[in-house]
């Protein structure tokens, strides 16, 4: 692995995880819920950094469609609900008839299995990591979300299931995270679908983490705003007002809201309006995924089997998978994870060590690389869980 030698001044102010406990931040989530994200970058003395401060807040060029893609860790929650919940013979079989529509991932990971992390084995052998990669394709011209030629991911997801089938940690790596792409050097992680495709990301990741990649999906997220519709909308608890940019004339207020699909998307998508630009909208995306999560595990909707093929309708079309992932093999995962809850879900950030500049005049952002030797050693003995209890234990 690449270590970047352009390393900011500015660290995070939090060396570790980035987690923030909902009690004092987000009241609107279940207790056990820990919700952990990048945080604004400081200066020694505890302030905004002036970059921050001085950023221009509305009048920025919007991003194109591809950073639409953050919205892959919706997908997440949308088929993992259905599988862990939809019980019913009518989910089970629509979900079955759907991934036969599904787009299929051809040779999605390395063709050098030498160069790949070892097999884990033990109790660590049943552990699963799903890659979740965002990606436009489809928006780019391609007619498909597979085919990622030339393409990067602007979010770079990876769900832990421990083998104990109990929780579920999702970790987000920032986009611009600075490391070495095999046979490429060094360049910002969203780079490796660019250069090698799939096979790239996967093996680009898995040196990252000392870990294998099992299973493997991009996800186009055109199709969400429809899924939060179909659950009658989402209920939010807004932290800070602000004036959309994404949805002209519309303005979020502080405290509980109901948002239809086009707020949801607005409201997820905001970044120019916070001072802290994209760690403010991580925030905010981690409110609205706890939402919805919340809204699929309700007993209505697991009940009634229209809305059920709505959810699946939703995120089938805007999803490709790895050729080895079945159907099957879903609902089977979903029958092992039938007691996890929205408050068994931890959401964190790898850790970073703020940003910097590359060489070439990139801003970037400096992975911990000092912190990286335990999060690796968690993944490979599946005791994650054991690093970020004891966070939310002193959180809470």
């Amino acid at each position: 692995m690449g270590r970047s030698r352009h390393t900011s001044a500015h660290p995070v102010g939090d060396p570790h995880f980035g987690c923030r406990h909902n009690g004092g931040h987000y009241p609107g989530l279940n207790r056990r819920t820990m919700v952990c994200a990048p945080q604004p970058h400081r200066s020694a003395g505890g302030n905004p950094m002036p970059e921050v401060q001085n950023a221009p807040t509305r009048h920025l060029a919007p991003p194109p469609p591809g950073r639409r893609a953050w919205w892959i860790v919706f997908l997440v929650f949308g088929v993992f609900a259905v599988v862990v919940l939809g019980v019913a013979a009518v989910t089970v079989w629509n979900l079955s008839r759907s991934f036969e529509s599904v787009e299929k991932i051809p040779e999605a990971f390395p063709a050098d299995e030498a160069a790949r992390p070892p097999v884990a084995t033990g109790v660590a052998a049943s552990a699963m990591n799903f890659l979740l990669l965002g990606s436009d394709s489809r928006g780019a011209g391609t007619g498909s979300i597979a085919n990622l030629s030339g393409q990067r991911s602007d979010t770079i997801v990876i769900v832990h299931v421990p083998a104990d089938r109990k929780t579920l940690s999702v970790m987000s790596i920032p986009r611009d995270s600075w490391l070495a792409i095999p046979g490429h050097g060094e360049a910002k992680i969203n780079a490796a679908l660019s250069y090698g495709g799939v096979p790239l990301a996967v093996q680009t990741v898995e040196g990252l983490l000392g870990s294998r990649i099992d299973h493997v999906a991009v996800v186009d997220f055109a199709g969400f705003a429809a899924l939060t519709d179909v659950l009658g909308g989402v209920d939010i608890d807004n932290p800070i007002a602000f004036e959309a940019y994404h949805l002209e004339g519309h303005t979020f207020p502080q405290g509980m809201q109901h948002l239809n699909g086009t707020e949801a998307l607005a409201f997820a998508r905001e970044r120019y309006a916070f001072a802290d630009g994209d760690f403010q909208r991580v925030r905010n995306q981690q409110l609205l995924i706890s939402a919805l999560l919340s809204g699929l595990m309700q007993k209505s909707v697991l009940a009634n089997p229209a809305t059920m093929g709505g959810v699946i309708e939703a995120v089938s079309p805007n999803l490709a998978i790895d050729e080895e992932l079945s159907a099957t093999d879903l609902v089977s995962l979903g029958v092992e994870l039938r007691d996890v809850r929205e408050g068994d879900v931890t959401f964190f950030t790898i850790p970073t060590a703020g940003t910097g500049t590359s060489a070439d005049g990139q801003s970037i952002v400096n992975l911990d690389w000092a912190a990286l030797p335990a999060l690796q050693e968690a993944y490979r003995s599946d005791t994650l869980a054991g690093i970020l209890q004891p966070q939310l234990q002193a959180a809470g």
